[in-house]
């Protein structure tokens, strides 16, 4: 069942029904500033930081779903309705939400009135945008009011959803009901609650016209116990021009509307981010000053000046995704690569896992694992953010090697309540390093002086950081010879240390101390890969004793890989801290997990011992499903105290047997390494937003973006998606199509082209931004076999990577398979 359709012309999702399977959400925003929109007008906005400056307030866990949200309330004599349908719900005609890049636009129609609410966060500034479109299409007079409504957050969301003996008496606001600026009458609300403690800022709701009343107390808005769905203020059509004193603040305006038969009017309603310039950051307690509110009202006071922020935002993504376009006989395919898989890609860029309808943005910042892994996708888009990105997370790094395992995207410091010890990082920061240089060839990256643990004193250029990445797997290795598992790996819920039949006892390891054992062949197989990749830097960079080093150690891993991480027909998981398999046949649950399977392979283990194969098929006989391949089987049907938290959820959900998309991709990619093409095709279809549309009554979750999770055949929802839009499954599978399958890669010599394209596939052409130039590149794919020559600029080229030359801004490029 479907509950909207793909426009690809103009990068839209539109939506037919407000009642979507779960709220169908976008992401407005590029910068600094950013909101939530869903299909109905939910959602929340926030400057820099979910957490620390949230401007509106959201209420997950609530029904009904979607709760709060910039909403405007029509009232046409006795009836309201809202253009999203929420919050009152009321049944509305003509019903479509088009969810574009980075701007939303929601339309319906009730009783001869359209109503189209398009919403957008403008680039360069920092606030959400509204246009409100009204018209009349009945052959009488209509006399309507308009009300907007927002909750404004007391800035911090944690202290906002706790600290009620405190904060009920904090709430402030200013208005002013009629004010000129530029040529343009308007009426603003200012909620200045934390201004008196000389934190800066403030928040500022307004409307491009004089408003014919207002509210800013909630009770006086929406009743003592009244609601959102028939707020007291709009059943009544008055407005009580309340001031709120303590409480709950909020903004909304009324605007009474005459519109004769075909009429149409339109109004910009704002609310943005804004803080003193100077130095002298108050008048007096509790008085803002203007004009920073002022210079950006006026920027956007109008419709006209509303479009043109619309035209500048599509404009910018248009010129964005240029730097990938794929052209093929599948246009699901396309539609995925070309837009919204690395739209999705850019939205991890600027949120890591803080801020979703499933992660409240309140607790985890941005993810040190996460954002390198989120780099893969989006480094091509924004280099230079993507250098930038680098060096914050390299900050958070302590001097050891290890890293906090997240950081505050406001202060870029670590968070503490997390910490650190999950061993897979330091790799990670290898990983997105060297995608950084192959895509730019930029190495005067590894001279920057970047702080151990934000502190600039022990500041020592990138490439000691990546040094100490690698050494620090170098010497926390157990009694397999395989790397210690710390706290977690990728698998945060893999705690394999967490329980000893002897407390209290500790475990002699090969590292510079003693402690917990248990070992992670995953982490073994990301320090073959990148290990290797860390070579290579080393072997430009000229360190050549070093980068013999470098392979020495990681030839000693592969060898341990296969002595110790080898259980028959797949590779082990881990060993525990008492050194029992896991991942094994051996073991009663659990005997199979994905994620070593895929990396292992993907590091080229085992390759020419003809073992990668028999992984991949025993990946593709006990894990696969129809909807995708299940992290492990058997689902663990009891808890494991010596496992963690992976038992800890029901059969066939999360970590314990459900569809983890995040890894899926790494098959996809070790099918490619292993010339199976098909298999690769078909692992990067089962999980892909597009070609699940059609069971979305099943997958439930937006059929245009990933999911983290889909729940696996042991569970009761089979196929059932959770966690949508913030997850590394954005960039690992566009990583997946775009670099192995259809196999445009950087690399740091050029840009290799190595298809792996299935049978279906018959032809394609790509373009493809690399550095300073572009790749017009055609393949044929009639043979269904691998890259044999290259003709580039009408000269054949042996091999498969396309030298990179400065002087050289075109490249034509005609595969030969």
């Amino acid at each position: 069942m479907q509950f909207g359709f793909f426009d690809d012309i103009n990068k839209e999702y539109v939506i037919t029904t407000p009642e979507t399977p779960l709220p169908w959400i976008n992401y407005l925003g590029c910068e600094n500033f950013f909101s939530l929109k869903s299909n109905t007008g939910g959602g929340y906005c926030f400057y820099k930081d979910a957490k620390l400056l949230r401007l509106t307030r959201y209420r997950y866990n609530n029904s009904p779903l979607d709760n709060n949200g910039h909403y405007i309330y029509i009232k046409d004599e006795d009836t309201i309705w809202n253009p999203g349908w929420q919050p009152s719900q009321t049944p509305v005609e003509d019903y479509t939400c088009r969810h574009g890049l980075g701007y939303t636009v929601i339309s319906s129609s009730k009783n001869d009135i359209k109503a189209t609410q398009t919403a957008l966060v403008p680039i360069g500034d920092n606030c959400e945008l509204d246009k409100l479109t009204i018209k009349n299409t009945g052959n009488s007079v209509k006399h309507l009011s308009v009300y907007s409504y927002i909750e404004f957050c007391l800035w911090n969301a944690v202290d906002d959803c706790n600290n009620f003996q405190r904060n009920f008496s904090t709430g402030e606001v200013e208005v002013q009901p009629e004010i000129n600026i530029g040529t343009a009458a308007m009426s603003a609300i200012y909620h200045k609650t934390e201004y008196r403690e000389r934190r800066n800022h403030y928040a500022v709701h307004a409307v491009s016209t004089a408003a014919n009343g207002f509210d800013t107390s909630r009770e006086s808005f929406i009743g003592t116990y009244g609601s959102p769905a028939m707020p007291k203020a709009v059943k009544e059509g008055t407005s009580y021009n309340s001031i709120a004193s303590g409480w709950s603040p909020v903004g909304s305006f009324r605007i009474d509307i005459d519109l004769e038969p075909g009429e149409e009017k339109e109004y910009v309603f704002i609310i943005g981010y804004a803080e003193n310039p100077d130095d002298k950051k108050w008048e007096s307690f509790g008085i803002i000053n203007k004009e920073p509110a002022y210079a950006l009202l006026e920027k956007y006071n109008t419709p006209a000046k509303f479009d043109t922020a619309l035209a500048a935002l599509k404009d910018y993504w248009t010129h964005l995704l240029s730097s990938y376009i794929v052209d093929t006989e599948d246009k699901k395919l396309c539609r995925m690569v070309n837009i919204w898989n690395q739209y999705q890609c850019m939205v991890t860029f600027n949120m890591s896992r803080s801020a979703s309808y499933y992660e409240s943005g309140t607790g985890r910042g941005m993810g040190f694992r996460d954002s390198c892994q989120d780099l893969l996708g989006f480094v091509h888009l924004i280099p230079d953010s993507a250098r930038q990105r680098i060096l914050d997370i390299a900050a958070t790094q302590f001097e050891d090697g290890s890293a906090y395992h997240q950081y505050q995207p406001l202060t870029k410091k670590g968070n503490s309540d997390i910490g650190s010890g999950f061993n897979d990082d330091p790799l990670w920061l290898i990983a997105g390093t060297a995608a950084y240089l192959k895509e730019t060839g930029d190495f005067s990256i590894l001279d920057e002086k970047v702080a151990f643990d934000c502190d600039t004193s022990k500041a020592q250029p990138l490439m000691e950081h990546l040094r100490r990445s690698f050494n620090y797997t170098t010497t926390h290795l157990g009694p397999h010879k395989l790397p210690l598992i710390g706290r977690a790996d990728w698998n945060d819920c893999l705690n394999l240390n967490c329980f000893s039949s002897a407390p209290g006892e500790s475990f002699q390891t090969t590292g510079p101390s003693e402690g917990p054992v248990a070992e992670s062949v995953f982490i073994a197989g990301m320090y073959v890969k990148y290990g290797n990749e860390y070579a290579d830097i080393c072997h430009i960079a000229g360190l050549t004793e070093e980068e013999n080093a470098v392979r020495s150690h990681v030839d000693d891993m592969y060898k341990a890989v296969l002595d110790a991480g080898w259980d028959g027909e797949w590779f082990l998981r881990a060993y525990d801290a008492e050194s029992r398999k896991v991942g094994s046949h051996e073991c009663e649950d659990g005997q199979i997990y994905i994620e070593p399977q895929g990396f292992c392979v993907m590091a080229g283990i085992g390759v020419k011992e003809g073992l990668a194969q028999k992984a991949m098929d025993s990946v593709e006989k006990i894990l696969d499903t129809k909807y995708g391949i299940m992290i492990l089987q058997p689902a663990y049907r009891s808890y494991h105290l010596e496992l963690g938290e992976v038992s800890s959820y029901p059969p066939g959900y999360k970590e314990n047997a459900g569809i983890f998309c995040h890894n899926n991709p790494w098959v996809s990619i070790a099918e490619t390494v292993i010339d199976d093409k098909n298999r690769a095709f078909e692992t990067y279809k089962k999980i892909c937003p597009a070609y699940l549309e059609e069971i979305s009554e099943i997958h439930r979750t937006e059929p245009y973006v990933y999911s983290q999770m889909i729940a696996g055949k042991d569970a009761a929802s089979f196929g059932e998606a959770k966690n949508s839009w913030l997850t590394g499954t954005a960039a690992w599978t566009f990583t997946s199509i775009s670099q192995y399958i259809l196999g445009v890669r950087a690399s740091f010599e050029g840009l290799t082209i190595d298809p792996c394209l299935p049978d279906s596939i018959k032809n394609l052409t790509i373009t493809r931004k690399f550095r300073d130039a572009v790749y017009n590149i055609t393949i044929s794919n009639e043979k269904h076999e691998r890259v044999s020559s290259l003709i580039v600029n009408g000269s054949e080229i042996s091999g498969n990577t396309v030298p990179y030359n400065k002087d050289t801004k075109v490249y034509n490029v005609t595969v030969n398979i």
